[in-house]
């Protein structure tokens, strides 16, 4: 039997397949590297240590994942099995305050995506997961870096700038009850 080829459109739509399910708590140690790939750098400039998601002001994004009130969701490749990125939310709070920091009550968005998997409406399918959800419809707090290119999905899905330093903004999304049919 010869090759069989298929048509450019039926392999993108295949290559496009992607599954979305909860995080689970024994998901942390992919979350470590979500972590370490949500860290924005410039481009040209050079990776930092892997050891810096380990400091204490970064590390308690996903330390001790699954706790009470932690929500997030992973993307997996379906045709490799393969988890590509992820969108989380944390309470963080009193001596344990993020980036991100509102109030006692706003939980702070974490999200990252392996960049050979960017540019792919991965991020605006996994955010989309997210404030569908029960625990998407609670405000959301988030710290960017002012040049960081993903600030316009932030915008699209609501996000308002709270304030801004020298380089990066607090932005929140408020709360948005779902209407049901």
């Amino acid at each position: 039997m010869g090759n069989v080829s298929l048509p450019l459109n039926m392999i993108m739509a295949r290559t496009m397949a992607w599954i979305i399910r909860a995080l689970k708590e024994e998901d942390e140690a992919f979350l470590w590297e979500m972590l370490y790939q949500a860290l924005y750098l410039p481009e040209g400039q050079a990776p930092l240590s892997r050891e810096v998601i380990h400091l204490p002001e970064l590390a308690r994004y996903v330390q001790d994942w699954g706790s009470d009130g932690d929500c997030g969701f992973m993307v997996i490749d379906s045709l490799t099995g393969k988890p590509v990125g992820a969108v989380w939310l944390r309470l963080l709070t009193g001596n344990n305050k993020g980036y991100g920091y509102i109030d006692d009550y706003t939980p702070e968005l974490g999200i990252a995506i392996f960049p050979e998997y960017r540019g792919q409406g991965i991020g605006t399918r996994l955010l989309t997961h997210l404030v569908e959800s029960p625990c998407g419809q609670s405000p959301i707090s988030l710290s960017v870096s002012i040049d960081n290119p993903a600030v316009r999905l932030y915008e699209r899905f609501g996000f308002n700038v709270i304030s801004r330093s020298d380089e990066s903004l607090l932005m929140k999304r408020d709360c948005k009850i779902l209407k049901s049919n």
